[in-house]
Protein backbone atom coordinates (compact mmCIF):
# COMPACT_ATOMS: atom_id res chain seq x y z
CA UNK A 1 0.00 0.00 0.00
CA UNK A 2 1.40 3.39 -0.96
CA UNK A 3 1.86 6.16 1.56
CA UNK A 4 -0.99 8.69 1.53
CA UNK A 5 1.56 11.53 1.81
CA UNK A 6 4.22 12.66 -0.61
CA UNK A 7 7.82 11.91 0.28
CA UNK A 8 8.40 15.56 1.27
CA UNK A 9 5.28 15.70 3.46
CA UNK A 10 6.18 12.43 5.19
CA UNK A 11 9.74 13.68 5.75
CA UNK A 12 8.42 16.91 7.26
CA UNK A 13 5.99 15.02 9.54
CA UNK A 14 8.72 12.69 10.79
CA UNK A 15 11.11 15.60 11.37
CA UNK A 16 8.55 17.20 13.72
CA UNK A 17 8.72 14.25 16.14
CA UNK A 18 10.91 15.29 19.05
CA UNK A 19 13.24 13.12 21.06
CA UNK A 20 13.19 15.43 24.06
CA UNK A 21 10.97 18.16 25.47
CA UNK A 22 7.83 16.41 24.27
CA UNK A 23 4.45 17.62 25.54
CA UNK A 24 4.16 14.58 27.82
CA UNK A 25 7.65 15.14 29.21
CA UNK A 26 6.99 18.85 29.83
CA UNK A 27 3.75 17.98 31.62
CA UNK A 28 5.52 15.59 33.99
CA UNK A 29 8.43 17.97 34.61
CA UNK A 30 6.14 20.92 35.38
CA UNK A 31 4.14 18.80 37.81
CA UNK A 32 7.22 17.52 39.65
CA UNK A 33 8.71 21.02 39.81
CA UNK A 34 5.43 22.40 41.19
CA UNK A 35 5.58 19.75 43.93
CA UNK A 36 9.04 20.96 44.95
CA UNK A 37 11.16 18.27 43.29
CA UNK A 38 14.34 19.30 41.51
CA UNK A 39 15.83 17.20 38.76
CA UNK A 40 18.19 16.97 35.83
CA UNK A 41 16.77 16.44 32.38
CA UNK A 42 18.02 14.28 29.50
CA UNK A 43 21.29 13.51 31.32
CA UNK A 44 23.77 11.93 28.89
CA UNK A 45 25.74 10.25 31.70
CA UNK A 46 23.11 7.57 32.22
CA UNK A 47 22.05 4.71 29.93
CA UNK A 48 19.09 5.66 27.78
CA UNK A 49 19.56 9.38 28.42
CA UNK A 50 16.67 9.51 30.94
CA UNK A 51 14.04 12.22 30.62
CA UNK A 52 14.18 13.05 34.34
CA UNK A 53 16.91 12.22 36.87
CA UNK A 54 16.26 12.86 40.56
CA UNK A 55 19.64 12.20 42.24
CA UNK A 56 18.35 13.06 45.72
CA UNK A 57 15.81 10.23 45.45
CA UNK A 58 18.05 7.91 43.39
CA UNK A 59 15.18 7.78 40.88
CA UNK A 60 15.03 8.01 37.11
CA UNK A 61 11.84 8.68 35.16
CA UNK A 62 11.33 7.80 31.51
CA UNK A 63 8.34 9.45 29.80
CA UNK A 64 7.65 7.12 26.87
CA UNK A 65 5.55 7.47 23.77
CA UNK A 66 3.24 4.49 23.36
CA UNK A 67 4.13 4.15 19.67
CA UNK A 68 7.92 4.58 19.65
CA UNK A 69 8.43 2.41 22.72
CA UNK A 70 5.88 -0.24 21.69
CA UNK A 71 3.60 -0.07 24.74
CA UNK A 72 2.13 -3.59 24.96
CA UNK A 73 -1.60 -3.77 25.57
CA UNK A 74 -2.10 -0.08 24.85
CA UNK A 75 -4.87 0.90 22.42
CA UNK A 76 -2.66 3.78 21.22
CA UNK A 77 0.04 1.39 20.01
CA UNK A 78 -0.73 0.04 16.58
CA UNK A 79 1.93 -1.46 14.34
CA UNK A 80 1.85 0.28 10.95
CA UNK A 81 0.27 -1.80 8.22
CA UNK A 82 2.88 -0.94 5.58
CA UNK A 83 6.63 -1.57 5.61
CA UNK A 84 6.35 -4.26 8.28
CA UNK A 85 9.88 -5.42 7.43
CA UNK A 86 11.08 -2.04 8.74
CA UNK A 87 8.68 -1.28 11.60
CA UNK A 88 8.54 -4.60 13.43
CA UNK A 89 12.34 -4.92 13.97
CA UNK A 90 12.58 -1.17 14.68
CA UNK A 91 9.95 -1.18 17.42
CA UNK A 92 11.11 -4.50 18.88
CA UNK A 93 14.65 -3.10 18.94
CA UNK A 94 13.43 -0.02 20.80
CA UNK A 95 11.66 -2.22 23.35
CA UNK A 96 14.74 -4.41 23.82
CA UNK A 97 17.06 -1.41 24.17
CA UNK A 98 14.74 0.14 26.78
CA UNK A 99 14.77 -3.09 28.81
CA UNK A 100 18.59 -3.20 28.69
CA UNK A 101 18.87 0.42 29.86
CA UNK A 102 16.42 -0.16 32.71
CA UNK A 103 18.24 -3.31 33.81
CA UNK A 104 21.60 -1.50 33.82
CA UNK A 105 20.20 1.43 35.81
CA UNK A 106 18.57 -0.90 38.35
CA UNK A 107 21.81 -2.86 38.66
CA UNK A 108 23.52 0.43 39.54
CA UNK A 109 20.98 1.07 42.31
CA UNK A 110 18.55 3.39 40.56
CA UNK A 111 14.78 3.19 40.96
CA UNK A 112 13.38 3.42 37.42
CA UNK A 113 9.84 4.61 36.74
CA UNK A 114 8.23 4.62 33.32
CA UNK A 115 5.35 6.97 32.59
CA UNK A 116 3.49 6.18 29.38
CA UNK A 117 1.95 8.81 27.16
CA UNK A 118 -1.48 7.14 27.47
CA UNK A 119 -1.31 7.56 31.27
CA UNK A 120 -1.22 11.33 30.77
CA UNK A 121 -4.58 11.65 29.02
CA UNK A 122 -6.84 14.15 30.81
CA UNK A 123 -9.11 11.49 32.31
CA UNK A 124 -6.30 9.78 34.27
CA UNK A 125 -3.55 12.40 34.35
CA UNK A 126 -3.92 13.76 37.88
CA UNK A 127 -4.11 10.27 39.37
CA UNK A 128 -0.97 9.11 37.51
CA UNK A 129 1.04 12.22 38.38
CA UNK A 130 0.10 11.93 42.06
CA UNK A 131 1.11 8.25 42.03
CA UNK A 132 4.41 9.18 40.34
CA UNK A 133 5.13 11.77 43.03
CA UNK A 134 4.39 9.24 45.78
CA UNK A 135 6.65 6.63 44.14
CA UNK A 136 9.50 9.14 44.04
CA UNK A 137 9.01 10.33 47.63
CA UNK A 138 8.84 6.73 48.87
CA UNK A 139 12.43 6.25 47.66
CA UNK A 140 13.72 8.85 50.10
CA UNK A 141 12.22 6.94 53.03
CA UNK A 142 13.95 3.66 52.13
Amino acid sequence: MADVHSKETRSYNMAQIRSKDTKAELLVRKYLFSRGLRYRKNDKRYPGRPDIVLPRYKTIVFVNSCFWHAHEGCPNFIIPKSKLEYWVPKLEGNRKRDAEHIAELQYNGWNVITVWECELKKAVRSERLERLYNEIIAQKNK
